[in-house]
């Protein structure tokens, strides 16, 4: 935990936050000169060291969860490697579907998707959205292009088609509130441009922050955008693991059992217009996840 340190040099005070915390084997200190006086927004200038100290120590781990993924990879054959991906797939589908109201189970969707069995005396628009979504993510997985919105429209698209034709792939036109949620999402009008940004945005950082950053702000920048009528937050979890999968990562799964944590940090990170927040919350999520 961060705290505040106090040097005297001659008759004056001067001020310090400092934050020590462990890299590997080594103890690393990060720094940051206060003033004469401790500022009245110490708290967050202390919490924003932790959370660089995190990021540090997150991408130390991460190169060597990217090793291993690597590893275990190149020894499977291709047929093991699909059956891996369905099986991602299947939690990543169910989970992130029924964060957003689904009424599938589990084991029906496992049993849609690996043996086409309908579940019974559920809504038909659940089973076809959750079939279009397994489209969308294999689409995803053999995407080699730039990402463009013409793509993530189509993506879109690929979801809703057969139960929302009327708002698969197209931009709102009208304004959105989520129940629930205190976030104010931008006009209709100032979509495109929001977008526009978006991807140039993403476009001069890809190469440049670590992916699983790049992927938690991705998610976040595009669902604070709030570009469709409906699948916004499928979409944009499906970003995250676009992400993660172009750069050689394995994916991330959001289950359902933490959508109040997920939904607390990603409202955070909006209605303060501080990325920190929910970026923590993802980092955290995705090495508890590939640590077990």
């Amino acid at each position: 935990m961060a705290t505040l340190k106090k040097r005297i040099m001659g008759k004056n005070e001067y001020f310090y936050a400092e934050h020590s915390f462990k890299m590997g084997k080594r103890v690393k200190t990060l720094s940051k000169y206060l003033g004469k006086k401790v500022p009245y927004n110490i708290e967050e200038i202390t919490d924003d060291l932790e959370y660089e100290a995190l990021k540090l120590t997150t991408f130390s781990n991460l190169k060597s969860i990217k090793s291993k993924y690597a590893g275990e990879q190149s020894g499977l054959p291709i047929q093991e490697r699909r059956k891996l991906i369905e099986d991602f797939l299947v939690h990543f589908i169910y989970n992130s579907s029924k964060i957003e109201g689904s009424s599938l189970s589990l084991n029906e969707t496992k049993g849609l998707f690996l043996h086409n069995i309908t579940p019974k005396s559920k809504p038909l628009n659940d089973v076809k959205e959750a079939e279009g979504y397994r489209k969308a993510f294999y689409s995803m997985i053999g995407f080699k292009g730039q990402l463009s919105l013409k793509i993530v429209n189509k993506w879109h698209e690929m979801i809703l088609k057969e139960t929302k034709g009327n708002i698969a792939g197209k931009l709102r036109l009208h304004k959105i509130i989520v129940t629930g949620s205190r976030t104010s999402f931008p006009h209709p009008e100032d979509v495109p441009k929001l977008l526009a940004e978006f991807f140039d945005w993403y476009k001069k950082n890809e190469r440049k922050l670590n992916p699983a950053e790049l992927a938690a702000l991705v998610h976040l920048k595009f669902v604070t955008i709030h570009p469709y009528s409906d699948g916004n937050g499928r979409i944009s979890r499906l970003l995250a693991n676009y992400v993660l999968f172009k750069h050689g990562y394995p994916m991330l799964n959001i289950k359902f059992n933490d959508r109040m944590e997920y939904y607390k940090h990603l409202e955070a990170s909006q209605i303060n217009d501080k990325p920190k927040y929910f970026v923590r919350f993802f980092l955290k999520r995705y090495l508890k996840i590939k640590l077990d």
